[in-house]
């Protein structure tokens, strides 16, 4: 089978040809700042991005012809996880989704290419990929339910592949998935369903190299009235020029492990700081798992760095097995969930939003109305 990856972000786009599980043909389209600039808004990119994706095919002297074509899944209304044909439904969504994001372009150029050749278009484990169970989504304040936002792809896939590694379906296993990159997710995988997650995007959960996680509360409402930012720069405070990047004005995690190997107290804590707060987030979700995990393991990025990983060793190293899976291979994984869906192995899912929105809506409003007793 011939599949077609588009992997859209912020300066590039990721192009990739798999016969089979064979990567035969990849290219990074870099999309420099001074073509961006005339755009305002991610969506108005539509035709720059898609003619720059043909353009790169027939360069490469790769024919229109595949069986499918796949793209990472953009900020559409929370689903559960899976691989979905794309719809115009779907479409919709993402025309007009919540956030601004390049991956919410990979999907609709996916659409159209996949017109023209013939063949389907997937979607698969998108980001807000939400398959919470019911007590995970209660906050404390009826207007905040917690939000599942994280790196569903690679978390999903690593899982697939310690699964298969083993000889055992990922459906069977009970597992914990700390993926360590710009953003930190860790979530707990329980038959096939991540039933818990932190919100990797909007500040919950680990501090990372740019994003703030958890807050105390109380001193953040007291920082949002003290006139010291604007609404803007709290939301980037958040998620940008947080964590490590506030305290030490970097994200490079190399240069902080070096900085701190030549003796560096300051960044030395702010490292040991940053792997705590993954370690009691780990210790989260082995409760959420009641206790029982078949493997750690942990991927991303980071997961390189071993000083980090012999972190995670100390805290929660008795905790369950420790499998290291480092970088994320979302090309691949895409790869492998649209031959998946073609052989019949992955379940085909349908975009209704709506059925998770009514559920949750329900759920919220039966606790918050006394319905719920």
């Amino acid at each position: 089978m011939k599949i077609l990856v588009i992997n859209p972000g912020s300066t590039s786009t990721k192009l990739a040809v798999f016969e089979d599980d064979l990567l035969v043909w990849k290219q990074n389209v870099s999309h420099p700042a001074a073509e961006l600039a005339p755009f305002q808004h991610i969506n108005e990119q539509y035709e720059y991005r898609k003619c720059h994706v043909l353009e790169a095919l027939n360069q490469a002297g790769i024919p229109l012809h595949f069986d499918a074509v796949i793209s990472r899944g953009g900020l559409l209304r929370p689903i559960p996880g899976g691989v979905y044909r794309i719809n115009e439904h779907m479409k919709q969504d993402l025309w007009h989704a919540n956030m601004e994001h390049a991956s919410n372009l990979g999907g609709l150029i996916a659409d159209e290419l996949a017109q023209q050749i013939g063949c389907p278009a997937f979607l698969a484990d998108p980001v807000v990929t939400d398959e919470l169970c019911d007590i995970a989504r209660i906050s404390g304040i009826p207007e905040l339910p917690r939000i599942s936002i994280f790196h569903a792809l690679n978390s999903r896939a690593v899982s697939r592949k310690y699964a298969a590694s083993i000889g055992r379906d990922y459906e069977e296993l009970d597992l914990i998935v700390v993926h360590l990159g710009g953003g930190i997710s860790v979530s707990a995988h329980h038959r096939g369903k991540v039933i818990d997650v932190n919100n990797a995007l909007n500040g919950e959960g680990p501090f990372s190299p740019e994003r703030a996680g958890t807050l105390p509360a109380r001193q953040l409402v007291d920082l949002c009235f003290s006139g010291k930012y604007t609404h803007a720069e709290l939301k980037k405070l958040i998620n940008g020029k947080g964590g490590l990047m506030a305290y030490l004005g970097t994200t490079d995690v190399p240069e902080v492990i070096r900085l701190a190997q030549e003796g560096s107290r300051k960044h030395t804590l702010l490292l040991d700081a940053m792997m705590y707060t993954v370690a009691k987030q780990v210790g989260a979700m082995y409760v959420a798992l009641h206790c029982h995990a078949d493997a750690l393991i942990v991927t991303g990025g980071i997961a390189y760095n071993k000083c980090c990983i012999d972190a995670l060793h100390e805290w929660v190293g008795s905790l369950s097995e420790i499998v290291v899976i480092p970088g994320e291979d979302e090309m691949t994984a895409l790869a492998m969930n649209a031959i998946g869906a073609l052989t019949g192995k992955i379940p085909l899912q349908t975009y209704q939003p709506e059925v998770l929105e009514k559920k949750l809506r329900d759920l919220l409003d039966g606790v918050g109305t006394g319905q719920i007793s």
